[in-house]
């Protein structure tokens, strides 16, 4: 699983994509908000591959995002300890997205893997495509998306 997110302005229009392979079988996933963050988009990628999987899985989850990979992998565990919070006290940012992230995880074994962006990973770079297809839908009116 390959995983994205764009935005056009931060916050702004922003668009996810997903690239899913499995053998033979390959699903592009993509979609927008009108007013989002890039880490919401990021976050949201993940979110809806995962969510995407008909059954339990283990997946091979690729991202360019350190936000989210970090986040899941080393964050969250004392975000959730100190009750969301930082740990210089503030509320985390887009605790709503982590989550629903954590509950999109409960069914899946899942590897993280972080890839270096644009630097022409075909996969990720199929995820970007994705995203900036969610982005255009977004702002050219059409909203939300998938194929």
């Amino acid at each position: 699983m390959y995983t994205d997110g764009a935005c056009k302005g931060n916050p702004g229009p922003g668009g996810w994509g997903v690239f899913l392979k499995s053998g033979e079988h390959e699903k592009e996933l993509f979609g927008g908000e009108k007013e989002t963050t890039n880490n919401r988009m990021e976050l949201q990628a993940a979110i809806e591959g995962l969510n995407a999987l008909n059954q339990s899985c283990e997946v091979d989850l690729y991202t360019d995002s350190q936000y989210v990979r970090k986040g899941i992998t080393e964050w969250i565990t004392n975000w959730e300890k100190n009750g969301w919070k930082t740990a210089a006290k503030k509320p985390v940012k887009n605790a709503d997205m982590w989550q629903a992230l954590q509950a999109a995880l409960k069914r899946h074994q899942v590897k993280w893997h972080w890839v270096k962006g644009h630097s022409g990973h075909p996969g990720n770079e199929k995820a970007d495509e994705l995203a900036n297809r969610g982005t255009d839908a977004v702002r050219n009116g059409s909203g939300f998306r998938s194929s």
